[in-house]
């Protein structure tokens, strides 16, 4: 029970910090994808709230009920002991501080913290994991498009069966596990997990597509579950569970559920 009004959770996101006006139409097309995803945040009842480098990260997450880590470019593979490849693109040195300071924050402050695609990586490698940095093919599911398939846009579709009793699978609004159609569009993927994360789905191809650590509430996908081409009731879907689980651990925080 709880004897106060339905809590708007206040979730951070990370701000883009590469300008669309790169000449690479991938940095664009992120910066479009992360508007959507503050966009559903909000229409699924948060209050989302960009996190910058000038932010004070200590003030600002005992303000948040949660944090989301969205897609962009690649991560600086120094980061997890390798040397850049050519194939690596929008590496930001500026936005690799900003996403990490803010998932060590979010981990510090107990919050729950979810990582789409980019955010996905980030999280594996901070905990101790490796990246593929370039798939070769860029993925094997990416073959079974129809070229002549308009619909599509920048994703290759194709279903993953989600571990039952998962993070991602409640945000889906399951417990038994359940299958979900994704848009995938990325040439990176998990290599070595990351110590303490658990696997909880993954792609035909062997494609990692999802992680979770078991003894918090943390969670990522490798996929984009803000795509547009995406019925609004399932692109709304995750980000609901997400600011649901993000009310529900404020409020038990705050001793509010009895």
């Amino acid at each position: 029970m709880t004897n106060a009004s339905p809590l708007r959770p206040r979730i951070g996101v990370p701000v883009r910090l590469s300008s669309s006006d790169d000449p690479d139409a991938r940095v664009g097309e992120a910066n479009q994808l992360f508007v959507f995803i503050v966009d559903l945040l909000r229409e699924a009842g948060a209050e989302p709230v960009l996190l910058t480098p000038e932010s004070e990260l200590e003030t600002e997450l005992a303000a948040l009920d949660g944090v989301l880590l969205p897609g962009g470019g690649d991560l600086d593979p120094r980061l997890y002991g390798q040397e850049p490849i050519d194939a690596l693109y929008d590496v930001n040195p500026e936005q690799d501080r900003l996403d990490f300071d803010v998932a060590r924050a979010t981990l510090d402050a107990g919050l729950p913290l979810l990582g789409i695609c980019r955010g996905h990586q980030l999280l594996n490698v901070l905990y101790g994991g490796t990246l593929v940095q370039d798939m070769v093919p860029s993925t094997v599911v990416h073959s079974g498009l129809d070229p002549e398939d308009t619909t599509a846009g920048v994703w290759a579709w194709h279903d993953v069966v989600l571990a039952e009793g998962s993070r991602v699978a409640a945000l889906y609004g399951s417990t038994a596990g359940t299958t979900v159609k994704i848009a995938s569009g990325h040439h990176q993927a998990v290599a070595t997990v990351g110590r303490g994360l658990a696997v909880t789905a993954i792609a035909d191809d062997g494609t990692i597509e999802a992680l979770e650590d078991p003894s918090r509430w943390v969670a990522s996908v490798q996929w984009h579950p803000e795509a547009s081409q995406l019925p609004d009731g399932e692109r709304l879907l995750p980000f609901a569970g997400f600011v649901e689980e993000c009310r529900k651990a404020t409020q038990a925080r705050s001793g509010r559920v009895q």
